[in-house]
């Protein structure tokens, strides 16, 4: 016996019109019974599914998809293991505010709760990881129900993330009643702009106009915003630290850029001024044990990137252009008290430190081992790749390396949520959402081996990416950490195993690496015929900036180690001045 046909009247297909009104081109999935309906509707409305190997690359490649192209990503899994497999990027789309629509479907109605094949509640799983969950058994509410789960997504009228959605199979096969099908559910929405308040704006130019050592940084809210970001760092004379959030909104030429000059900025500076930023653990929480005196101003469209860990002098919520556009106006001609010469000997000695950074770079001598810095391989990316290339960093300790060593207009990276594993369905998606422009995933062979089974995905659907791995046969942050803090190694060894030969299996072109010569004609090669992998052999015994931070051992009060010991001195003055 086959399964009912799916017509044109049904449910199914009425999402499936419903998503491509909305935009939606491509769908990321992994095909099961339950959503068959909805997979096949899908196809035949024209929209483009990329089947995966697992469903977390599905969220993966759709939280991928939204960053870089502003629509929402959509995923669809099928029930049961499928939703479960598919929570760890749920939980990461959802730490990094990501307009993530994902699918699923259920047993049967008839068949709810009496066991069937893969009935579970998926909506009590994912509830606390999305901005919204239902299980829609009604056919006559599945359409104000998705639109409702689309706006969540995107935003409108809260903070932006992960939804969730799943129907019961007969009730996608079902045809809803005419009537309750209104045009008007198919139309898409529009994000509107959140005006500030012109008390709020008035406050905040005050406190920013007033201070001597102002400091900028952006976050994932100020995406869209770099015409009005740019224009306030002239105006100001403010300098500027951007977040992997926030990539390529301020060019590196802009004198405003004193990324190289993190730490010291962080610390002198009178005035910090956040723009669709939490204070979290990257930033020490605004805490007065690193940021000293100094006062916050706080602009955000969103609860969340507003007023966590500290209050502002001045806290503006809208839209951050929006916001940045009325301050600029309220300011006027009005001159800020800046310290010009503390700004122009920031950015003098970001430029210095840069330019030491790519010598050392180049230089990066192998370790005893003979194999080669990781730092060799990051240094002859830089020189082989355009300047608007997409980065995807992925790993733990070369994600380090690659953070700092490959600067980009275009970067994700596992973000806070510290999800490594990202990479390559991030760059598979990206590579198909830009097709014009070279995307490299940089990844350590550890953060490769989660999701290395994509790499079918990229040769079935031939995303033009290229995958580098630095493959250094080790944990190498914990292998450290182990060394440094117990005297002894325990499950953080792997092999150094031949991903190339792996990628070759799967149609790829790939190329073991293993001296630093070899690379400028390996990685030419391989950017010739993509999708392509570099298995490139480093060296375990280079250590990062991350390696040596403390993030391995976890700080109590910090998440690393200088700014903890910066807090607990400071908690410590305070407690004995009370």
């Amino acid at each position: 016996m086959s399964s009912p046909v799916v017509t044109e009247r049904s449910t199914a297909a009425w999402i499936a019109r419903c998503l491509k009104a909305r935009g939606v081109d491509r769908v990321f999935a992994l095909c099961g019974g339950h959503i068959m309906p909805l997979w096949m509707r899908l196809d035949a409305e024209g929209i483009r599914i990329i089947d995966v190997r697992d469903e977390r690359a599905a969220v993966y490649m759709a939280h991928a998809h939204a960053e870089l192209t502003g629509q929402l990503g959509v995923a669809l899994v099928t029930a049961g293991p499928g939703v479960t497999n598919a929570m760890t990027g749920i939980a990461n789309a959802h730490v990094a505010r990501a307009s993530v629509l994902v699918m699923s479907g259920t047993p049967p109605r008839a068949q709810e709760n009496r066991g069937a094949l893969q009935d579970m509640v998926h909506t009590e799983f994912v509830r606390p990881l999305t901005r919204y969950a239902r299980t829609v058994r009604e056919p006559d509410l599945v359409m104000q129900e998705l639109d409702e789960a689309i706006a969540r997504a995107q935003g409108i009228g809260g903070e932006p993330g992960p939804v969730y959605i799943d129907f019961p199979v007969d009730t996608l096969r079902a045809e809803p009643s005419a009537a309750m099908q209104l045009p008007e559910w198919l139309a898409p929405r529009r994000k509107p702009r959140l005006q500030p308040d012109p008390v709020s704006v008035a406050e905040a130019v005050e406190v920013m106009w007033s201070a001597r050592r102002p400091l900028v940084i952006s976050g994932h809210g100020a995406r869209g915003a770099s015409a009005e970001l740019i224009r306030l760092l002239d105006a100001l004379g403010a300098v500027y630290l951007d977040t992997g959030e926030s990539r390529g909104l301020v060019p590196e030429s802009h004198p405003a850029v004193v990324a190289a000059m993190r730490g010291a900025v962080m610390t002198e500076a009178d005035v910090v001024i956040t723009l669709g930023r939490k204070l979290d653990f990257q930033l020490a929480y605004g805490s007065p044990a690193v940021f000293g005196d100094a006062r916050f101003v706080r602009i955000a469209d969103t609860p969340t990137e507003l007023r966590d860990n500290r209050r502002g002098a001045a806290e503006v919520l809208g839209s951050v252009e929006a916001a940045l556009e009325a301050i600029l106006k309220a300011a006027a001609d009005r001159v800020p008290a800046v310290d010009r010469a503390w700004a122009q000997k920031a950015r003098a000695q970001h430029e210095q430190r840069s330019q030491k950074l790519l010598t050392s770079m180049q230089q990066a001598p192998a370790g005893s081992d003979g194999r080669m810095h990781p730092n060799r391989l990051l240094a002859a990316l830089r020189e082989a790749l355009p300047a608007d290339s997409v980065v995807v960093a992925d790993g733990g300790d070369f994600l380090s390396f690659a953070r700092v060593g490959l600067p980009t207009s275009t970067y994700l990276d596992p973000g806070s949520l510290g999800c490594i594993g990202v990479g390559t369905p991030f760059g598979v998606a990206a590579s198909l959402a830009l097709p014009g422009r070279t995307v490299v995933v940089a990844t350590g062979d550890g953060a490769f081996g989660f999701n290395a089974m994509e790499i079918d995905t990229a040769a079935r659907h031939k995303a033009p990416v290229l995958i580098v791995v630095a493959n250094n046969g080790s944990w190498a942050i914990e292998v450290r950490d182990q060394q440094e803090t117990h005297g002894k190694v325990v499950g953080t060894h792997l092999q150094y195993a031949d991903h190339a030969a792996m990628a070759r299996g799967f149609g790829l072109h790939a190329e073991r690496v293993e001296r630093a010569e070899d690379l400028p004609a390996a990685i030419a090669h391989a950017l010739q015929n993509l999708p392509a992998l570099l298995d490139v052999v480093v060296t375990p015994e280079a250590a990062s900036s991350d390696a040596k931070s403390g993030l391995a051992w976890v700080p109590d009060l910090q998440a690393l180690g200088a700014w903890d010991e910066a807090e607990e001195r400071w908690r410590q003055t305070q407690g004995a001045s009370a």
